[in-house]
């Protein structure tokens, strides 16, 4: 049972991207939070704020830890995040005398902004690849089909006599920029959360930097100052991911236009229609469509996600929980379906 058409069992099969949802597991989010937690140890025993000792006992025991799903369940419906029972139980598996060192300086927002960045490196690099794919198979279209002329069509009438160029270049220019604006924002991005209980770092005194400094190399993320209640990157990168299925959705609804006109493209593998075999429906045209308008429906909750009241919001924080994978999963989704689109025009203008 899933109440999400990303990993529908049924729906999945139009809607779901197996890489991105990959990334967004349980066993995914658990497996980088335990990385954080090692990292964090191995950098503050190299910055002399705690044992060597220490921070090889912790390396011992997370090497073969595995966490109770159900008791992070309830600790989730207890403290609002799993952190605080996943500490407990990594304490539980080190012993004395180390495990006081255990997350030391760190809060529950550290691990989980840390480890969604983990996850994201990945994501925002299959983004890419699939954006760079769309990008050829696009100038693979003017390339074979650019000469051909095609009327434009100017507020759903006939104007002019063009070049099918002109219209695929109106597909694939956005796409470019967006390929250049994704590089731009990845610096921002992808960075460390380390700020202890109010973004203070107090534990850690003078070595508070090195700390961060010394963790996020560890994790192969950017160093910055901590960001708890600043989240403007992550709007940033949600308005990035809206950019790029609405551009997505222009191109399907080209599409879709050109075959219900019937003269100016040729597609294959259409979807069928139970009442009428003859038809070929463009389904993932219209799936591009539907994932540009949802996408910029949930791009407004992640604005409002940047109310962030004092040091800290839980209920902005949980806001983007429930927004962003959604928002990620429908870009992949639409970067996949649109290279497939492309893939099936057979003949595009006159």
């Amino acid at each position: 049972m899933t109440v999400s058409p990303f990993d529908h069992p049924l729906l999945s099969g139009l809607l779901g991207d197996e890489e991105a949802a990959r990334h967004f597991s349980v066993e995914a989010e658990i497996a980088v939070m335990l990385a954080f937690e090692r990292a964090l140890a191995e950098a503050e025993a190299e910055s002399g704020v705690i044992a060597s000792d220490a921070a090889a006992a912790i390396a011992s025991a997370l090497a073969s830890f595995r966490p109770d799903t159900a008791r992070l369940r309830a600790g989730v419906a207890r403290d609002g995040v799993a952190v605080p029972e996943l500490v407990r139980q990594i304490k539980a598996a080190v012993g004395e005398p180390h495990n006081a060192f255990v997350h030391f300086g760190a809060t529950s927002q550290d691990v989980i902004d840390t480890a969604l960045m983990l996850r994201l490196k990945p994501i925002v690099e299959h983004l890419g690849l699939l954006l760079t794919e769309n990008i050829v198979r696009v100038a693979s279209l003017e390339e074979q089909f650019g000469g051909r002329a095609l009327m434009a069509m100017t507020r759903m009438q006939p104007a002019i006599s063009v070049h099918v160029s002109d219209r695929v270049r109106a597909w694939r220019a956005p796409l470019q920029r967006h390929r250049q604006r994704l590089s731009e924002q990845s610096s921002r991005l992808l960075v460390v959360q380390l700020g202890g209980a109010a973004g203070t770092l107090e534990k850690l005194g003078k070595k508070a930097d090195v700390v961060r400094t010394a963790l996020a190399a560890k994790l192969g993320l950017g160093d910055a100052p901590q960001w708890h209640s600043q989240r403007d990157a992550l709007a940033d990168f949600a308005g990035w991911l809206s950019l790029v299925t609405g551009s997505l959705g222009k191109f399907g609804q080209d599409i879709a236009l050109m075959a219900q006109a019937g003269t100016d493209i040729a597609l294959s593998g259409g979807g069928g229609s139970s009442a009428m075999p003859h038809k070929q429906n463009p389904v993932k045209a219209e799936a591009l469509v539907a994932l540009a308008r949802f996408n910029a429906t949930q791009l407004a909750g992640m604005h409002q996600a940047l109310v962030h009241e004092q040091e800290r919001s839980g209920a902005a924080w949980t806001l983007e929980w429930l927004l962003l994978p959604q928002i990620v999963m429908a870009t992949a989704a639409a970067l996949r379906l649109a290279a497939e689109l492309a893939g099936q025009i057979e003949s595009l203008g006159h």
